[in-house]
């Protein structure tokens, strides 16, 4: 496996308020690998970070080979990475098809039709609202929305910042076999950020656990899933 992001030393800021304490973080390609950490830990501002805003006032960022830490957010994502945001953030006036169409701006559009027929297969039930408006959407199909127009990019590297957030037990399982599938059978290469720790940790192959802007421990998935300290934490009656 080759190194696809290297986060190393990440120190980021909200003015004066340091909301990363020296970060270091390995995704190889083809890996399935997730942060977790309670609400307020810094894992949404991490994936920010990489994202290019706000940027690391300390450290570095590699994807790819190539130094993107001072790179601004649009010359990130030509690289190929894409995000599903928390909170979705689609575009709520647009149907399920302008929002993929949406996804699809940056590559080249000969491949939209065969990318739009695999989300679909992906995500049924974004067929059948092809033509529907996203805000009128159910949550757990919002969330399906956001992660299809994010692999509309055809990324490398796709971020998915707390997919889980708000939606039924049946819909989060639903996404999480579909987050599995796009890396088994596309090979596609997922960084997750999650509060739903059981979900991601038996899901992931490594995690990460940050409390308060520090990475306090590591591991594969079944390792972290074993750690008493993450029982206590993260996984007493959490198992939904």
């Amino acid at each position: 496996m080759t190194e696809l992001l290297t986060v190393r030393g990440v120190e980021t800021f909200y003015g004066s308020i340091q909301a990363l304490k020296g970060i270091d973080i390995d995704v190889q390609s083809g890996e399935i690998v997730t942060l977790i950490g309670a609400n307020g830990a810094g894992k949404s501002t991490l994936m920010m970070t990489i994202c290019g805003s706000p940027q690391a006032r300390r450290g570095q960022i590699i994807y790819d080979g190539q130094d993107i830490t001072r790179m601004p957010t649009h010359e990130i994502m030509r690289r190929g990475i894409a995000q599903s945001p928390e909170g979705r953030r689609i575009f709520a006036r647009m149907s399920v098809f302008e929002n993929l169409q949406m996804g699809a701006a940056l590559t080249d559009q000969k491949h939209f039709a065969d990318d739009l027929e695999k989300v679909f297969a992906l995500f049924p039930r974004l067929k059948e609202r092809r033509d529907q408006r996203g805000g009128t959407l159910s949550g757990g199909e919002q969330q399906m929305l956001a992660i299809a127009r994010a692999l509309m990019s055809r990324p490398k590297l796709l971020l998915l910042d707390e997919p889980s957030l708000g939606l039924a037990p049946l819909i989060v399982a639903g996404i999480f076999n579909a987050i599995r599938e796009l890396n088994r059978v596309e090979g596609l290469t997922v960084f997750l950020v999650e509060q739903n720790a059981y979900h991601a940790l038996k899901l992931a192959h490594r995690g990460y656990v940050l409390v308060n802007g520090t990475v306090t421990m590591q591991g594969t998935g079944k390792e972290l899933l074993a750690r008493e300290e993450v029982k206590a934490a993260y996984l007493e009656g959490g198992r939904h």
